[in-house]
């Protein structure tokens, strides 16, 4: 079945042919990129595939022949619908999409296909990065966020790859200029017999080259090696530069001002060494008089006269900030994507080291009776549960976009948000959090609305750099036709509110209109991408929001931002007081950990409480304990990641020798760790570290009461 056309296809062809990539040679970055994704997927095919009018062509493929096949067929003729979610087909032959189509019934026989839009900063599908197999199947919910992070990566290697073509043509103009500039003085000089003629001559071939340089973006520059004059700057100069070209021809080192103390020195000695054997090639940064920073990359050439001597310098000055911040934000993603893995190997030990914390405190509080110790104990046990909530704030956040829509209840994220200022911010910041109670469940992703709070909660921390006061609110508004009339296409109905209030220096009311623009700052050099709050604009446009700000120079800022509400607000749960812990019946369990201490308390916990308990140090051991008393152990509590042989193995291997064994999986990485695996093997529960004792010995119980 053919895709339909998307509504902007005239609009996201003519992006597309801008990339100039149909019908190149292959890339390696490109390849690199299908080959990481085929492995992390752990499929035999995957490709960059780009979808024109009438075709898909493939940029990058791997265990496919063709370079090419019709749109009409083409599953990424589907994924370019997708706004930026993947397209998962599990079993190709039972969608009636694609069961027809001829990638499917011939080869190379797709049965199961995921693709990740190639969405462009003007938000554009161009294509998808896809993975098929001639199985069908499912991918784990980190390969799929790994897919759209790859996805991502090809978009960033196209921009790259786009702005270094701009940039190569720019220069081979810049040369051809020069080289007809040259060209042209020659001949003058072949031809002029005396030293009038030939001046006047002269003159009049550099005042076409000032014609010619006037035209173009970059700046064009020319000195007289001689007298060290500058005889000409293009008009490209005040635009750059940010100062009036006329200046230099008073003071030739003006120019060199405006660069950044840390890369003038650099410049300058090359300037001194290299313009005149051409050598001068040099990346710089100036500073503009607004305060702004640019890159520069500045190339030059010698030009002799008759004798062989050097007698005019001529080169070219390009601006190549977009390009540097293209780089640094690729880098960007590669960082995050590093610090989120390693963010989920500290959780994971961090998570392990509380849980025997919490568990033997629970422990205690049944053989203490004297206040003050009972009091010390809680503290301790708040303590340890303090830690355990900021790990998994670190975790939520690190693992970046999610994508999955689900209902969302604000109060928890604002309440997680605000643990986070409480535990992080200077104290100089007097913190205030103020959601209703009956605040409104919103439709979103959790994770990206995480990141919203965090930008603009970290933003107005860096207004009060002397200390202030940061307010946090929600509430529940209805908004009128009228209301949201200037934020199209926002649509009248009630919405939840939430709002960051500072105390801090305000923002400018001329610069009020750019803050949301990509790349736009107002912080020092290296502190700041200028990505935050277009993240957040972005981010909350996606969830069919709105943003508003008010602020007032030296008073403070305020940011609204508004999220469409659905349903009624939820009932406001009951506080559970004097939690019981269910006894046991003489059932056995069997503790798999190998963590010393996490059996230790787990086992002394489950025994005082009724039942009978063997431990295990990894899988292999399980197994040799589990075929010991395979007839009498009742439920299995183990962990996920274990050396020598870790949970899932040991799980597979359980529900081979015995399907219906109850067994409870325990983890250190999150909830969503393996989460699809699990559920296949048909584990009973899972555990997420670190739990209380009620929990432990609740989560038994209720698995044993099932049988």
């Amino acid at each position: 079945m053919s895709a339909p056309l998307p509504e902007n296809e005239k609009q996201r062809l003519e992006a597309l042919r801008q990339y100039d990539v149909l019908d190149t040679a292959p890339e390696q970055a490109f390849e690199d990129l299908t080959l990481l994704a085929a492995q992390i997927c752990e499929v035999p095919m995957a490709m960059v595939s780009l979808v024109d009018e009438n075709r898909q062509w493939f940029k990058s493929k791997l265990g496919l022949a063709a370079s090419e096949t019709p749109r009409d067929i083409a599953f990424c003729a589907h994924t370019i619908l997708q706004a930026d979610q993947v397209l998962e087909v599990s079993d190709a032959q039972t969608d009636p999409r694609f069961a027809q189509s001829a990638l499917v019934t011939s080869e190379p026989r797709v049965r199961f296909y995921a693709g990740a839009p190639l969405i462009t900063p003007d938000g554009h599908a161009l294509g998808a990065l896809c993975v098929m197999d001639q199985r069908p199947r499912r991918l784990t919910p980190d390969q799929l966020n790994a897919l759209k992070a790859l996805s991502r990566r090809v978009v960033a290697q196209l921009e790259l790859r786009h702005q270094a073509q701009l940039l190569a043509k720019k220069e081979q103009e810049a040369v051809r200029m020069l080289q007809l500039a040259e060209k042209s003085r020659r001949a003058l000089l072949g031809v002029l017999e005396d030293e009038q003629q030939a001046t006047a001559s002269l003159r009049e071939s550099e005042e076409r080259f000032r014609e010619m340089a006037a035209s173009i973006d970059e700046v064009f520059w020319m000195t007289d090696t001689a007298k060290g004059h500058i005889l000409y700057v293009s008009p490209a100069y005040e635009k750059i530069w940010g100062r009036r070209g006329e200046e230099l021809y008073g003071s030739p080192g003006m120019w060199a001002k405006a660069i950044v103390p840390e890369d003038r020195d650099r410049v300058v000695a090359a300037v001194l060494a290299k313009q005149s054997t051409g050598e001068y090639r040099e990346e710089y940064r100036i500073a503009r008089p607004d305060g702004s920073i640019r890159w520069i990359f500045d190339r030059a050439f010698p030009v002799r006269n008759a004798a062989g001597e050097v007698c005019r310098v001529v080169g070219v000055a390009v601006d190549i900030t977009e390009r540097k911040q293209l780089e640094e934000q690729f880098l960007r993603a590669q960082r995050m994507e590093a610090i989120g893995t390693l963010a989920g190997g500290v959780a994971h030990d961090l998570n392990n080291i509380l849980a025997p914390v919490i568990m033997a405190s629970g422990l205690l509080e049944e053989k203490l009776t004297d206040p003050h110790d009972l009091a010390l104990l809680a503290m301790m046990g708040n303590s340890a549960q303090r830690g355990a909530d900021i790990i998994r704030q670190l975790l939520m956040f690190s693992r970046g976009v999610a994508g999955e829509r689900v209902i969302v209840q604000l109060r928890h994220l604002i309440k997680d948000m605000y643990g986070i200022m409480r535990e992080t911010f200077p104290r100089d910041i007097a913190l205030v959090e103020a959601a209703v109670n009956n605040l409104r469940p919103v439709s979103g992703d959790a994770t990206q609305l995480h990141q919203v709070l965090m930008n603009l909660c970290v933003n107005a921390r860096d207004a009060m750099p002397a200390g202030g006061k940061l307010t946090l609110r929600a509430d529940n508004v209805e908004l009128t036709q009228e209301q949201v009339a200037a934020h199209p296409p926002a649509r009248a109905g009630w919405y939840v509110r939430i709002s960051v209030q500072d105390t801090g220096h305000g923002i400018p009311t001329e610069i009020v209109g750019r803050i949301f623009d990509p790349f736009f700052t107002t912080k020092d050099l290296g502190k700041g991408t200028g990505l935050g709050l277009s993240t957040v604009l972005g981010i909350v446009k996606s969830h069919a929001g709105f943003l508003a700000v008010r602020s007032v120079p030296q008073e403070g800022t305020t940011f609204d931002v508004y999220l469409p509400a659905i349903g009624e607000a939820p009932e406001s749960p009951i506080a559970a007081t004097n939690a019981l812990r269910p006894m046991g019946k003489g059932e056995l369990i069997l503790v798999v950990d190998d963590e010393t201490e996490i059996t230790t308390t787990a086992h002394l916990m489950l025994e005082k409480h009724g039942y009978r308990v063997m431990t295990a140090a990894n899988g292999r051991e399980a197994l040799a304990r589990f075929l010991e008393q395979q007839d009498a152990i009742k439920v299995v509590l183990t962990d996920l990641m274990m050396p020598v042989m870790g949970g899932v193995a040991l799980i597979r291997a359980l529900r081979s020798m015995q399907p219906n064994l109850h067994i409870i999986a325990t983890t250190g990485m999150g909830e969503d760790f393996k989460r699809d695996e699990l559920k296949e093997l048909r584990v009973s529960e899972t555990l997420e570290k670190p739990y209380f004792p009620e929990v432990l010995l609740g989560t038994v119980r209720r698995v044993l009461d099932r049988a």
